[in-house]
């Protein structure tokens, strides 16, 4: 529609019909689709792809590339595309999206995979947060719950087939003559171009002219200052350590750029990219804290849930996407229910409340886990947490966006994505640090418990299973410190005992030579024969008292461990002392959080062998879970003094059409002269209105 004509309507005459509203959601779920796609297959590969490039320890980096860049971008499409609108830039989203896809797949190295994975993200920031931007425009607030359901199908359908086609590629040695890994990457190509073709064809918004206005390049700028070094010190904490010079230099930096960034955003006023004015709104304020929270917790449960299905549960990747979906099914069952109540009636106070009890009951469920807890107690709280999310997610954007007026729609969709994604990368960072903090000292207290340790040790000395390939990683990586420690002690004493015999029986023969008891002339055949006795009654004292002993006819002491009565009578004995040794960190064991890096050894492992590792990352996992349960329950207290006014029942594009049109007609009958103006309703004027606006709703 052009501008000339939106001016011409009447203004209860729609802006767009269902049909072209349609046609732009479909335009917009191919580009989120492409996002989200890209979300789920990475992760199932990485660890392929850290092989096979020789940085498997620099995965991180690949990660926080695509991280710090989206969202420090996605505030940036939010700003532009006010002013430049937003079909060309989600347009432009797309192409960068794909050109970062081509190139992170001809990677040679980690170092390049991470800096092209940047430029995915530079994309990503745009997929994700001008779709919600876009519905905030064509459609009503009660109106536009009703199609959250279109998106998270997107979502649901990513979360399934992501893990399973990134688990293919990564599987597949080549395909069509390219590493399969290579192909996580461009598949996004030809997704890519569909999605870009279907956004040209469909995503056709109409445009609302907008006066001149300043571009925040300084305020940018600070935002990228401000963020970079604290989200890198949030992901590279652990390994640098929290106070090392490069941290603080990293919160130097990051608290120098905060308050410049504020400082510049108050000199911009309403050109500001992120004004300051839109947190004069206890509303917009309130769900932006809400929804850092919310962020801090989605994203804790996103990362760790499917860790905990592939190492407690033994789940490989591709399952534990499937197993995935009782979150993915409860937060659409939710984001559609809410909606469809949403769009009847126009309140949403409830689901904030309601959301964050969801996930807080989910949490608590979580917090009972065990290291043998059933799939389904697992299914049942990740059930909770999609419910929770499902009221939440899009909630909090809708009344962001119902908050402000139709000049700031873009900023605060963007505003509302960006500090959700701050939550979820502080959550993110803070819940996976201290999950493998705690690993270490789960583990050893999980060698505590003394059923746990004997069994351990009887099964890291049966021969059976020391020589079992499948045991191999777990034996060099665990145990091989823990059993070496143990028999070196135990041989050690035993041969003392069997030298000390062979000793003494020597000592014997030379006193009766210098006695003149025994000819010099037969001293060594006498010795041999007196040492051969006093062997085989050490043997015999040696093996009533360490069963599992065998002296060989020259007095070597070895460890046969085959026999399973001897071998537990053996671990009987030790299992003191070498608890007394754990207690003071001097039981031989080498398992560090550095262990954790390829776990790979928990594979097909004896059970026994593997249950403290389990046991000590389900009460590791535990604690994370209490921490996130103490965030939620904290947004929950906050959604219960959520203000929520009524919802707008225009889109922003039908408001500002509705304005313009309502304006001409009295321009129109002022310049003919009409003795009473036409009746088009209350005209709308500017920024004075919107200040009005949020006045009128308890703002």
């Amino acid at each position: 529609m052009s501008d000339a004509a939106a001016t011409s309507r009447h203004p209860n005459q729609p802006v767009m019909t269902h049909r072209a509203i349609l046609l732009v959601i479909f335009g917009l779920m191919a580009g989120m689709f492409l996002s989200a796609l890209d979300q789920t297959i990475v992760g199932t590969a990485i660890r392929t792809i850290g092989d096979d490039l020789n940085g498997l320890s620099l995965q991180a980096w690949v990660t926080t590339a695509y991280l710090i860049v989206s969202t420090i971008s996605t505030p940036i499409y939010g700003k532009l595309s006010d002013i430049f609108g937003r079909r060309p830039l989600f347009i432009f989203a797309i192409v960068v999206f794909i050109l970062g896809s081509i190139l992170a797949s001809f990677s040679q190295s980690m170092v390049e995979l991470a800096a092209f994975r940047a430029v995915q993200g530079l994309g990503a920031g745009g997929l994700m947060s001008m779709p919600l931007a876009i519905m905030g425009d064509i459609l009503a607030p009660r109106e536009r719950a009703k199609y959250q359901g279109y998106f998270l199908a997107v979502f649901g359908i990513s979360s399934v087939i992501g893990p399973l086609v990134g688990g293919l590629f990564a599987g597949a040695n080549q395909i069509l003559w390219i590493a399969g890994w290579r192909w996580v990457f461009l598949i996004n190509v030809p997704i890519g171009i569909i999605a870009l073709i279907v956004v040209l064809l469909f995503l056709h918004v109409p445009r609302h002219p907008r006066e001149s206005v300043r571009i925040d390049w300084w305020g940018a700028t600070f935002v990228i200052v401000s963020l970079v070094p604290l989200l890198l010190v949030a992901e590279q904490g652990r390994e640098w350590g929290w106070a090392s010079a490069i941290s603080i230099a990293c919160y130097v930096v990051g608290a120098v750029g905060i308050v410049a960034f504020i400082l510049v955003e108050r000199a911009m006023r309403d050109d500001a990219l992120i004004p300051l004015t839109l947190f004069r709104s206890s509303t917009f304020s309130m769900a932006t804290l809400i929804g850092v929270l919310v962020g801090f917790g989605m994203f804790g449960a996103m990362l760790t849930i499917p860790l905990y299905l592939q190492l407690v549960l033994g789940s490989t990747p591709t399952q534990s996407g499937f197993e995935m979906l009782p979150m993915i099914a409860g937060l659409m069952i939710a984001s559609i229910a809410s909606g469809q109540i949403i769009a009847r009636t126009g309140r949403y106070r409830m689901f904030p409340i309601l959301g964050t009890l969801f996930m807080s009951g989910g949490y608590l469920l979580l917090t009972f886990l065990r290291y043998d807890s059933s799939y389904w107690f697992l299914a049942g709280a990740m059930l909770l947490l999609g419910l929770g999310l499902g009221q939440l997610m899009q909630t909090l954007t809708i009344a962001s966006q119902n908050s402000v007026g139709v000049r700031d729609m873009g900023v605060a969709t963007s505003a509302s994505t960006f500090f959700r994604q701050i939550g979820g990368t502080l959550g993110t960072a803070v819940l996976l640090s201290l999950l493998f903090t705690l690993v270490p000292s789960g583990v050893q207290n999980a060698f505590g418990d003394r059923p746990t340790l004997t069994a351990a040790l009887d099964a890291a000395l049966d021969p059976t299973v020391v020589t079992a390939p499948a045991n191999a990683g777990i034996m060099s990586s665990i145990y091989a410190p823990m059993v070496s420690s143990i028999t070196t002690a135990a041989t050690q004493n035993a041969q003392s005992a069997v030298d000390q015999a062979k000793e003494a029986a020597t000592a014997a023969v030379a006193s009766q030579v210098a006695a003149g008891q025994i000819p010099a002339s037969a001293q060594a055949a006498v010795t041999e024969q007196a040492v051969a006795k006093a062997v085989a009654a050490a043997s015999t004292a040696l093996t009533e008292k360490l069963p599992v002993a065998t002296v060989a006819s020259d007095g070597t002491v070895s460890l046969d461990f085959s026999d399973a009565t001897a071998r537990a009578a053996f671990v009987d004995s030790v299992v003191p002392e070498f608890e007394d040794k754990l207690a003071q960190g001097t039981g031989g064991g080498s398992f560090d959080s550095s262990a954790m890096n390829d776990t790979s050894f928990l594979n097909g492992a004896d059970p026994r062998l593997t249950k403290p590792v389990l046991v000590g990352f389900n009460d590791s996992t535990i604690v994370v879970y209490r921490v996130a349960l103490g965030v939620v329950l904290l947004a929950f207290l906050l959604s219960l003094f959520f203000r929520t006014p009524p919802l707008r029942a225009k889109s922003a594009l039908q408001e500002a059409a509705d304005d313009a049109a309502a304006m001409s007609a009295q321009a129109a009958a002022a310049e003919a002269g009409a003795m009473v103006a036409p009746d088009t309703g209350p005209v709308r004027t500017g920024a004075a209105l919107t200040r009005r606006e949020l006045r009128e709703r308890g703002e």
